[in-house]
């Protein structure tokens, strides 16, 4: 006969034994043949160091939930939505074109998913984070992926991010964000991951709902340049 913990579904256990409020964090990752060298490199350092500052954070390894997708050869969610704490990132590779509409979908589509996770086992929430980070433009359709966004902005479905690197389409990432995309400075990955690390933990600290206020990325000493 099965324990009561063997025939719970996985999510009821996890929840159960993490019952803290929930900052989804979903990142998209551009691992085109063009992020080949030096940026992919810079890429997976600076990954590496998130998530080691948020495992580092107690409450911040508990409430945020950072999930993974990439997009290159192909659309792949490496990561799917867990607890910061659980969370250890493998080595990209860099190789293909740039899906970057399918990516959104597939992680709107994820977040939603997570979402209705929260909500079926009595889990509060704050608003999940989109953050994009592409070094070209989309090679493939991306119009209904940029309605979505919009539909899901308004909705307060979620908050995007969007940030190129060096090569990017600055244009139609703007088309594609709501909110004004910037430019990496070079290749400073490693300041971006600092940022979003440290935006997310002043998140876990506050009260569901309540608004914060994050630091500038594109400010005197930020990481980016408003385009």
């Amino acid at each position: 006969m099965l324990s009561d913990f063997e025939q719970a579904p996985f999510g009821a256990v996890e929840f159960a034994d993490n019952p803290e409020a929930r900052c989804a964090c979903l990142i998209l990752l551009d691992i085109s043949g063009s992020m080949k060298g030096d940026p992919i490199v810079e890429l997976n350092r600076g990954l590496q160091q998130f998530a080691q500052e948020l495992r580092d954070d107690r409450l911040a390894s508990r409430r945020v939930d950072v999930g993974v997708i990439t997009f290159g050869d192909k659309v792949d969610v490496v990561a799917q939505f867990g607890s910061a704490q659980n969370f250890f990132p493998q080595p990209l590779v860099a190789d293909g074109s740039t899906p970057m509409g399918e990516a959104l979908e597939t992680g709107i589509e994820l977040i939603a998913a997570r979402q209705a996770e929260y909500r079926s086992n009595g889990i509060a929430t704050y608003r999940p984070w989109l953050f994009l980070i592409t070094d070209g433009a989309p090679t493939d359709s991306w119009e209904r992926a940029a309605r979505r966004i919009r539909d899901g902005e308004e909705r307060n479905s979620f908050s995007m991010f969007a940030v190129g690197v060096n090569g990017a389409d600055m244009k139609t990432l703007s088309q594609i964000s709501v909110k004004a995309p910037v430019a990496l400075n070079g290749l400073a990955f490693a300041d971006m991951f600092r940022w979003l690390s440290s935006s997310l933990s002043s998140i876990s600290r506050s009260s569901v709902g309540q608004a914060v206020t994050l630091a500038n990325p594109a400010g005197p000493s930020g990481w980016a340049t408003i385009v």
